[in-house]
């Protein structure tokens, strides 16, 4: 007579999650950290989403009913955070930024996953001379300054445009061509692994097509780390936004509200002793960066076992047995 197996139930989807499943695996400091992070890009995100009930203006309006803006005014009064030499009221335009950084973090991660994994799986499943050629171009493009190539990108794309969605997508397209070839590496690397493995060499033997394979074995075990690089890339996509609109290809102010512009018309305010115009953009960039970070390091610290495991192990000893209660046998195969 056989006996039954008993198999645990499979946890619900929404535990699953990448950082769900993380928050409850975390301990100690490392789930303080990725807690601070989490709040951190949540009000980001939140801001971005709600901004036009947050935010007391539009991001390019000059006048209310009372009449025009002060330019330069002291935060206080109807103005929270102040106003810039151009008269835009400062707070509008911290709001109103996260729109448009969400929406260029979106459009060119998006476009960058879309398009590095796809060439990473076939590059690194068929080899061969499509190989050769796309890993040289991807290295050509990896070994030029990620800042002076995204803001050639973005002259040739936007040429003077500047409109909202000629400016997003002009620093999209900028950022996406510098994120792909890190994309395409990694998934190339894991497949390259992946194909040596007895699982597809035993599709390969029951006559799956290489699409199928790549479909259906390779890919959902070559993109395991894209949440985390996901989550580092949408940081670097935030500062590399905000250098080109400091470096003045970034997005008009008529047109959309940008970090780094605002940073730019904030530098001659600084030897007048304004410091709202500047100091509050720059704490948004600030924060959202450490958020989305904080996230991104602490997957990549709970992905790896010895590190979350060395974690638990320390927790574990370091709590002392009641008195009288008998130790608990250690159960085999964990550390």
């Amino acid at each position: 007579m056989s006996t039954p197996t008993l198999t645990a139930p499979k946890e619900p989807l929404f535990f699953r999650l990448p950082v769900i499943s993380h928050l409850r695996k975390s301990v100690g400091l490392q789930r303080g950290m990725l807690i601070v992070g989490v709040v951190l890009s949540g009000l980001f995100i939140l801001t971005s989403i709600f901004a036009p009930l947050l935010a007391p203006y539009g991001y390019s309006q000059l006048s209310d009913a009372s009449g025009s803006f002060p330019t330069q005014e002291p935060p206080g009064g109807k103005h929270l955070l102040g106003t810039t030499v151009g008269g835009y009221d400062v707070l509008s335009r911290v709001i109103w930024g996260s729109q448009t950084a969400v929406t260029v973090i979106v459009v060119s991660v998006a476009m960058s996953l879309f398009l590095g994994v796809a060439l990473g799986l076939l590059s690194g499943y068929f080899g061969g001379w499509l190989d050769r050629i796309l890993v040289v171009v991807a290295d050509a493009i990896y070994a030029f300054p990620t800042l002076l190539l995204a803001i050639v990108i973005s002259i040739v794309i936007s040429r003077g445009q500047s409109s909202f969605w000629g400016g997003i997508f002009a620093c999209a397209f900028s950022i996406t061509v510098v994120f792909v070839p890190q994309y395409f590496r990694v998934i190339r690397a894991e497949t390259i692994r992946l194909k040596a493995e007895p699982f597809v060499e035993s599709a390969k033997v029951l006559g799956a097509s290489s699409m199928r394979i790549i479909a259906r074995h390779i890919f959902k075990n070559a993109t395991r780390t894209l949440p985390l690089m996901f989550t580092l890339n949408a940081s670097e996509a935030i500062l590399t936004l905000a250098g080109l609109g400091f470096l003045g290809f970034g997005i008009e102010p008529t047109s959309a509200a940008e970090w780094g512009f605002d940073l730019n018309k904030a530098l001659a305010d600084t030897s007048s002793g304004i410091w709202w115009t500047g100091v509050f953009p720059g704490i948004a960039i600030v924060l959202t960066v450490l958020g989305l970070t904080l996230v991104g390091e602490s997957i990549n610290d709970l992905n790896d076992p010895r590190i979350r495991g060395r974690k638990r192990a320390g927790g574990a000893a370091g709590t002392p047995a009641s008195p009288g209660t008998p130790a608990a046998p250690a159960e085999a195969g964990k550390p």
